[in-house]
């Protein structure tokens, strides 16, 4: 059932405010890190590590549909994102599918702001540069937040956008010496896209 969430909330808007609908491609890059990583004894659970990841870069590719009614609009996302987050000993690399849900006003000329729920659904996790493994995250869908800024050219549109999480989703994972860690997958990050209305 959950795979159908995203489906659903794409299509809503397009019932409430159909009278002014737009549809388009957008992609860009983001920049940012997924939460800490903690090492901890699997007896105490006590974290004897704290580490916090370094920023890296990333992208992301989708589909948005946009309904405006009076200088208000809603604005639906479906993207694939691939994120990786350098923890000093291995990289953390997520495949995810997003799905913002952003109102927004038109501020003045091309000007707008926007914010909203931010719903994001794991399709894969992984190390690389080591061999520690890690499992599934603790939940498939979680919701964080976008807010931002943008400008509209025509068929062209700017954002400028951050993205911040509501909760952690932890990743459990297991090392030598009877050693755990966990990481929390949600991001932080900073996203630029150029969007082009078909």
């Amino acid at each position: 059932m959950k795979k159908f969430l995203i489906a659903a909330i794409f299509m809503t808007g397009s019932f409430v405010f159909a009278q002014n609908a737009s549809f388009g491609i957008t992609g860009g890059f983001n920049y940012g890190a997924t939460g800490d990583y903690e090492n901890f004894s699997m007896f105490t659970e006590d974290a004897s590590q704290i580490v916090k990841g370094k920023e890296k870069a990333g992208f992301h590719a989708g589909l948005y549909g946009q309904f405006e009614l009076a200088g208000i609009f809603i604005r639906p996302e479906l993207l694939y994102t691939e994120l990786n987050t350098d923890y000093k000993d291995f990289d953390y690399a997520l495949k995810k599918i997003d799905a913002p849900v952003l109102v927004g006003v038109n501020v003045i000329g091309p000007l707008n702001i926007k914010a909203g729920p931010s719903f994001q659904y794991i399709l894969k996790n992984e190390l690389q540069n080591t061999s520690f493994e890690i499992g599934e995250v603790d939940k498939q869908v979680t919701v964080g937040y976008q807010l931002g800024v943008g400008l509209q050219f025509g068929r062209l549109g700017f954002d400028a956008r951050y993205e911040g999480a509501f909760s952690e989703n932890d990743a459990f994972g297991e090392m030598a010496n009877d050693n755990n860690f966990r990481i929390d997958s949600r991001p932080s990050q900073f996203i630029l896209s150029l969007a082009y209305e078909l």
